[in-house]
């Protein structure tokens, strides 16, 4: 028997769900995706699938950690927080013939460098509440020299454009920064909001970031960034000589005039060496 077969003769993912009473939870910032199109395609971007790990955050009923199976992913770790899920995902493990793995626990507290694994891509339709968070984390953790060689991740489509953006573009800021310092991202495609159920306001996109060692090794302290970027974006409407005093502004090719808008990644890694 193919090693796929038992995923394909699984019930559908909605289903099962009713099977299991399995409802989306608002706390949660759960919103499901069913489209078994949109999954595999998401699954059949992670580079090097067959071959490293695919961490995978908040899985809920299984539908894009069934088509990362069913793309050759040779392991997949799950981080589920909801247990209410552990219904559908047991069965997902008994088919999958121990290439899948569950850890019921919240994604913020568990360390990825504890799981044993020595390089892992990461692949998910990321909770809305934590998308945020969990990435810039995941950032730092590549920054610090972890082997992290991919990130496919659906966003909200505003997020999405923030990661990718670059200077001058309206929504360039923090996110933006700190990715383009250490790796190569780009928006691969977008889903529309009736993909998921239940239906959110927002529509989303699938970017892909790779953490790029050349970057990493010059870019310097990635905290140092983060704190610059909080200091100038954190007023962003000022101009930067209103926000730190005592600069001499000019050997940075500035003139302490303009705005954290109008600085380049290449500046802030700068400002940050010196002055914090």
């Amino acid at each position: 028997m193919n090693m796929n077969d038992k995923i394909k003769s699984l019930p559908p993912v909605s289903d099962m769900m009713r099977s299991a009473g399995l409802e989306p939870k608002k706390q949660f910032g759960q919103n499901f995706l069913f489209d078994l199109n949109l999954t595999g395609r998401i699954a059949r971007s992670v580079p090097d699938i067959s071959n490293i790990p695919v961490i995978e955050v908040g899985p809920g009923p299984a539908g894009l950690t069934r088509a990362l199976l069913l793309a050759g992913a040779r392991q997949v770790i799950a981080i589920e927080k909801d247990k209410t899920t552990q219904p559908i995902l047991d069965k997902i493990v008994t088919a999958s013939d121990g290439r899948l793995t569950v850890i019921y626990d919240d994604a913020l507290r568990v360390d990825f460098s504890a799981l044993g694994i020595s390089e892992y891509a990461i692949c998910s339709n990321l909770p809305y509440n934590v998308g945020t968070e969990l990435f810039t984390r995941w950032l730092e953790r590549a920054a610090g020299g972890e082997k992290i060689k991919s990130m496919t991740l659906m966003f909200q489509r505003e997020v999405a454009q923030r990661i990718v953006a670059k200077v001058g573009d309206n929504q360039y800021g923090r996110l933006s920064v700190l990715t383009s310092l250490i790796s190569d991202a780009r928006i691969l495609f977008d889903v529309p909001n009736t993909a998921f159920v239940p239906r959110p306001r927002v529509q989303s996109a699938v970017v892909q970031v790779i953490p790029n060692a050349e970057k990493i090794k010059s870019v310097g302290d990635i905290s140092r960034i983060e704190k610059i970027t909080a200091t100038l974006f954190g007023q962003r409407r000022k101009m930067i000589r209103g926000i730190i005093s005592n600069v001499e502004w000019g050997q940075y090719g500035l003139s302490g005039m303009e705005r954290a808008e109008q600085l380049p990644p290449e500046t802030f890694a700068l400002l940050a060496r010196d002055l914090i």
